[in-house]
C-alpha cells in the first residue's frame, strides 16, 4: 500500500502544505487489516484483531450506540431515567458525587432530543430507540449519525494520536484529540466530549495511566461496562 500510494498522489494522506495532515496520520494499511474498513458497521464494534465484534456479544438488534446506552437501561424497558444512569456509573466504579453530577447532566442534554413526541419528559427520560438523536458534535465520529460504528474512524483515534504507544493513548495524547476534533463554536460539544473521555480514562486507565485501544473499542459497544461491572463485583 505505501508503494502505490508513493506512485498515485491522489492515494497520499499527507499534503505538504498542510502540516497538521503529517502530525495526525492515518492507517494506509487499514484495509489489508480489516475488511471494508470504509463501511460502517451498524452491530459490531470492529478493528483488525475483532473482525466480528465482541467475542460471544449479543448485539440484541441494536445498534452500536444503542449497546452503548442500553447498559444504563437498568430494568430493560428501553427508557433510561436519572437514577438508572446513576445506577450504572456506580457499577463501572465512579464515585457516588460523579455518579450523581454526571447522570443528572446526561440525562439533562440528552432526553430531549430523544423523546418520540415534541413534549419534554419531566423525569428527564432517554428513549433508547432514539438515541442516535442525542448523538454530539466535536466527537471522534466514530459513532456515525445512525449510531453505527465506523471502524476507519475509530482507528484514526489511534494513528492519529497515538505517539508514544501505538494502540493506546496518554493522558496529553487524549487531550490532543479532544482539541483536534473540536468543531468551531461548538462549545456544548467540546464540554461533552471531555467529560466522557475524561471519565473514561479516570475508570479504565491502566496502572501506568495508558488508555488501551481495546479498553476505548468496549467503550463504543458497552463491553467495557459490563466487564468494570463485573470486576467490581468480584472485588
Amino acid at each position: 500500500m505505501a508503494s502505490s500510494s508513493a506512485a498515485d498522489p491522489s492515494l497520499q494522506t499527507e499534503a505538504p502544505h498542510a502540516a497538521v495532515t503529517k502530525e495526525r496520520k492515518l492507517n494506509p494499511d487499514l484495509q489489508e487489516q480489516l475488511t471494508k474498513p470504509y463501511l460502517a458497521r451498524a452491530m459490531a464494534a470492529v478493528d483488525p484483531d475483532h473482525p466480528k465484534g465482541t467475542e460471544g456479544r449479543d448485539p440484541r438488534g441494536m445498534s452500536v450506540l444503542q449497546q452503548h446506552v442500553a447498559f444504563f437501561d437498568r430494568n430493560g424497558d428501553g427508557i433510561v431515567y436519572p437514577w438508572e444512569t446513576f445506577q450504572g456509573m456506580r457499577a463501572i466504579g465512579c464515585g457516588f458525587f460523579t455518579s450523581l453530577v454526571f447522570s443528572f447532566l446526561i440525562n439533562l442534554v440528552i432526553s430531549y432530543p430523544t423523546q418520540p413526541g415534541w413534549l419534554p419528559s419531566l423525569l428527564l427520560s432517554i428513549h433508547v430507540k432514539n438515541i442516535h438523536k442525542g448523538k454530539h458534535g466535536s466527537d471522534s465520529e466514530t459513532y456515525d449519525t445512525e449510531g453505527r460504528f465506523d471502524p476507519s474512524k475509530f482507528d484514526a483515534i489511534f494513528s492519529k494520536y497515538g505517539h508514544t504507544h501505538p494502540n493506546a493513548l496518554t493522558k496529553d495524547e487524549l487531550n490532543l484529540m479532544l482539541k483536534g476534533n473540536r468543531n468551531m463554536y461548538d462549545f456544548l460539544g467540546w464540554i461533552a466530549a471531555a467529560g466522557e473521555w475524561h471519565l473514561l480514562y479516570s475508570v479504565a486507565k491502566d496502572k501506568d495511566g495508558l488508555l488501551h485501544r481495546e479498553t476505548v473499542r468496549g467503550l463504543f459497544d458497552a463491553s467495557l461496562f459490563e466487564r468494570l461491572q463485573d470486576s467490581k463485583k468480584s472485588s
